[in-house]
Parts: C-alpha cells; structure tokens; sequence
C-alpha cells in the first residue's frame, strides 16, 4: 500500500512539473544584420515583409527600442542582459587590454540560454554568433555557444561573409563546409539566409519530437542584409526596376507611410538626403544594389514565414514569445565598391568538399575556382561578387534619422522591436504601437519574467554581474516600464544617454549634442546652448556610468591598454 502510495505521489509530482513546464512559454529571439528602421513593411519600408508584418499586427512594435549601433556589442547585450563592456566586448573581437574590451564574452556575465536551461528550456541556436575572440578550429572554446548554454548550434562563429560559402561555418563545435555538412543538403543552391532559417525549423521538428513536455529557447541571428549584397535571382527579380528613381523618393514615400502609421511625427524634420541622385554615373549598379539588398530581407521574411508555420503545426506558435529586432542601423560602409587588386595570373583550384575559406575579409575565391570581384563593374548577387549598397542607401533604411551603424545618433542605434505573444498580449493591445524607450539589455530580463527563471549571482566560481535591464512585459498590457535609470550608451567613443524624453549624444572628441526627442527625434535642432544645466546633469550620469560600467578610459577600444 506504502509503495503504490510513494508511485500515486510521484506521478503527481511529476505531472505537476510537466504541467509547469508546459505552462512556461517558448522563446524564440530573431535578429537581422546591418538593416534600417524603416526596411520593414511594417515599419514604413516598401520591402515584402508579410510574415514580420503579420507578427506585428497580430503583436506590438515598440518605437523607441535601441541596440549598440554595431554587431558584436549588440549581441553581447542582448545575450547576457548586460552592457556590452561589462561583458567584455565593448568593441570588436579583439583584446585591446582594458577589462571592458576584451573582444570575447567574460565570465562574469551569463546567458539567456543559460539561465533559462537551468529553468528547465532546451535551447537552441542558428546564425551568427560573433562573440569569441578565438575563431580556430582547434583553439579555445569557451566562448563559443555550445560552451555558453546553447543545446545545438548551426551558424558561423564569426561575422559576415560570403552567404554561398560562409566563413566559419559550424555544428556544434565542429567546422564543416555547405558540401560536407551530413545534416543539411538543400534542394537548390545553398544560400546562408535560407539555410538558417531551415535548420531553425530542423530544430524546432526534432523538439516537438523529443522534447514536447519541455519549453524552447531559440536565438536565431541572421547575417542578412549585412554586405556582401548576395541573393537569389528568384528573390532579385521581384524588385528589378523598384529603385530606378532613386534615393530621395523611396525616402519620401517612407516618410509617407510611417506618418500614416504613427511612427514619425509630423512636426520632426527629416534628416538631409545623402547622395545625390542626379550625379550618379553608374545608375544600373547603383540600384541594383539596392534590388539586391531587398532581396535579402525579403528572403530572411520568407524564412520566418516557414519558422511560424512550424509553430502553428507543433501547436506552440500561441504560447511562443517571439522578438525580432536588427543589431544596428544601416551600414555606410564602402565595402567593395572600388576596384580590388588584379586577378592574379595563377589559375585557383576549386575546394574539395572539405575545404575551408582560408580568407575571411573577404574570402578571395568561390568554391568552384572563381575570383571574387569588386567594384562598379560587377553587378551584385552571385557568389563571384562582395560589395556593399553604401552610404546613400544606408540614408535610405535608417528613415528619417541621422548617422548609420557606428554611431550613436538615432540612425546608429534604432531598431524595429516587433513583440509577437498570443497568450501573453491581451487582444485589444495587439497591432498596437509602444513608445516607451528599450534597449537590448531588457531582453534578458524579460525572459527572466517569463519564464519564472532565477538570474544567478554566482556560476562555476564566478560572481555574476546583475542584470542592467527591466522586462518589457508590463507594456505587452500597456503598463509602465520599472526602469529607474537611464540608458546608456559607447561605442568607438560615440556617446550617448537617454532619460526620459532627453537625450545627450556626442561623436568622438565632439561636443555634446541635446536633444528633445518628444519634439526632435530626428535630431536636427541641438538644444545643447540652451540648455546648459540639462547638458551638465546628464553627463554627470554619463560619466557615472561609464566609471562603473568598465567603459573607461574612453578610446581604450584602439588602444593596447595594459591590464
């Protein structure tokens, strides 16, 4: 009787767990590459987005959300819900020697996937992960996602490349090339984008299959529409003709829209057109740049298409938050626009299957034997071709606002934040636009929220770092943020805080800027003279956080600063 009792109980236990878990939702965090606010359809832009859209209507967009204003610290925020230099990737994979800018994720900070895989989630990851300073296939690990709480891993452990051959391409821990990868063998061509996004449902079949009691964690980090501009004709052709006109009535007709949408005030004044139209030599390339470019976001929106409709099979997409956001604005950089080097007269011998890119930036050959090519002269598109849509278009995606990716203006660091939960955002909320002020750093708390998971103090003998952010959850119901302080920000000595409807910005060895965002988003009227004592309190702030955040000595991103 004692034991059938002891087998009545433990089963209930273990309903009771399985009931919680399945109670608990699934998580699945998108981020493109080097993409503007207004790209999306949903956000203003003109480019085929009818899956995010879709997200969005059925979600909330935030418009005030915010990121680094360049890849890797991005995606050390997001990830450890820290400020990138406390993660120690205040800059780019490199050590500079000061403690912030270390250029790989520290051990003082922990992940989502490693919090939340100690609250009972599988995790899962594909894409672009671009935090580990060690990128040998034989080196150091310890930074890479299988060693940083992540269950599987598809994706490249550095940053862009080549999409018909990416760089650094691996499962698990284990390098391996489009042609000698056992798991994965597409139809068609391989094509990075198309390839996360498949291997993301591969995942997502095998946990229905194998772990349907438990929860998910997904971080899929797309490369698109990072340079090179590489896509399929399939999806190039849908926009052939699309930009013949040129920069400044794309831009206007965005303008338009987000007007409409309520993403821009009517009063701010848009930023200057960069670029002019009319002096352009080469208009053919010049648009087919940017034919190319929206290829490629339409591309990642068919791939997330297919990731919904998984959900929808597995019944799971209702209790799945889903957040899909970019890691900074629009990318001004002239990558590949000029002429390379002559090709060398020695002929190139195709990879063997096991082969890997022996260059990354950028890789100087295709797999069957073909020079990679610059310039003007070469149309983008084809795995032969490396070049960058440029600055003017750049002014284009980051719609209306100032700077690109680098910078810490608006342009830099706005991001879509597109919110997609049916069980947890109620019905008259849904299509809704939030405008209370984000940043990465509250993605790791609201998963904390969400998921009733403990954010640890210590991990393996380390001390762990607390988290920066506040949960984004009470605006899912059109409640308050609890955030207390303001948010901050430093990347390549660019400056910037923002607190409240103020925001205090500054370039490297330039003066502070300030500005009303209420009334000047696009920030085109400094109030920096007027405001003096604005000025001088909100840099206080700055300095304070800079101090404690290992921001500090500002430059030590380009310099071998000793420990």
């Amino acid at each position: 009787m004692k034991k059938i009792i002891h087998l009545c109980s433990l089963s209930l236990c273990c309903l009771a767990q399985a009931i919680s878990a399945s109670s608990k939702p699934n998580i699945l965090i998108m981020l493109s590459d080097d993409m503007g606010f207004s790209d999306l359809g949903c956000y203003g832009g003109e480019i085929k987005t009818p899956n995010l859209d879709s997200l969005a209507k059925n979600g909330i967009r935030f418009t005030q959300f915010y990121n680094t204003a360049r890849c890797c610290p991005t995606r050390a925020a997001l990830l450890t819900g820290l400020y990138s230099h406390q993660a120690g990737m205040g800059h780019m994979t490199h050590n500079s020697g000061a403690t912030g800018y270390r250029g790989t994720l520290n051990h003082e900070c922990v992940t989502i996937a490693e919090v939340l895989r100690a609250a009972g989630y599988s995790t899962y990851m594909c894409g672009k992960w671009h935090v580990a300073q060690d990128i040998r296939p034989d080196g150091d690990k310890s930074a890479w996602p299988i060693q940083r709480g992540f269950e599987k891993f598809y994706g490249t452990i550095t940053g862009g490349g080549n999409f018909y051959d990416p760089t650094t391409l691996c499962r698990q821990n284990t390098f391996i090339t489009p042609e000698n990868d056992p798991e994965y063998k597409p139809a068609q061509k391989f094509y990075y984008t198309e390839a996360l996004s498949d291997n993301a449902v591969k995942f997502l079949q095998q946990h229905s299959a194998e772990k349907q009691e438990k929860p998910f964690f997904m971080y899929l980090a797309f490369t698109a529409a990072h340079w090179p501009m590489h896509a399929l004709e399939k999806d190039i052709a849908k926009y052939h003709g699309k930009f013949d006109d040129g920069y400044e009535p794309i831009r206007q007709a965005r303008v338009k829209r987000m007007k409409q949408m309520g993403l821009m005030d009517s009063q701010w004044n848009i930023s200057p057109q960069a670029g002019d139209w009319n002096s352009v030599t080469n208009r053919d390339w010049e648009a087919r740049c940017m034919e190319v470019y929206a290829a490629m976001v339409d591309n990642l929106d068919q791939g997330i298409g297919r990731i919904v409709a998984q959900l929808k099979r597995a019944g799971q997409l209702d209790n799945t938050l889903i957040f899909f956001l970019q890691d900074n604005g629009g990318c001004a950089e002239a990558m590949g626009r000029d002429l390379n080097k002559p090709e060398s007269p020695t002929p190139l011998k195709p990879f063997g299957p096991d082969d890997l890119q022996p260059k990354i930036w950028p890789p100087m050959q295709t797999r069957d034997g073909r020079w990679v090519r610059t310039g003007p002269q070469v149309m983008p598109g084809p795995p032969d071709s490396y070049v960058a849509y440029g600055k003017s278009w750049a002014n284009v995606s980051n719609t209306p606002f100032r700077e690109y990716k680098h910078w810490v203006h608006e342009g830099g660091i706005s991001t879509p934040l597109i919110a997609h939960w049916p069980k947890g955002i109620p019905a008259k909320r849904r299509g809704k636009l939030e405008p209370q002020p984000g940043h990465l750093i509250d993605l790791m708390a609201t998963c904390v929220d969400v998921a009733g998971a403990a954010y640890p103090e210590n991990l393996n003998g380390e001390k762990i770092k607390p988290m920066e952010g506040v949960s984004l959850r009470p605006a899912f119901k059109g409640n308050s943020l609890a955030r207390k302080n303001p948010i901050f920000w430093e990347h390549e000595s660019n400056r910037a805080v923002r607190d409240g409807k103020w925001k205090l910005v500054a370039k490297e060895n330039e003066p502070w800027e300030l500005y009303d965002m209420q009334a000047d988003r696009t920030e085109m009227h400094d109030l920096a003279k007027m405001q003096s004592r604005k000025v001088q309190e909100l840099a206080a702030k700055w300095d304070a956080w800079a101090k404690r955040a290992d921001v500090l000595p500002l430059g030590s991103w380009r310099k071998n600063v000793k420990p």
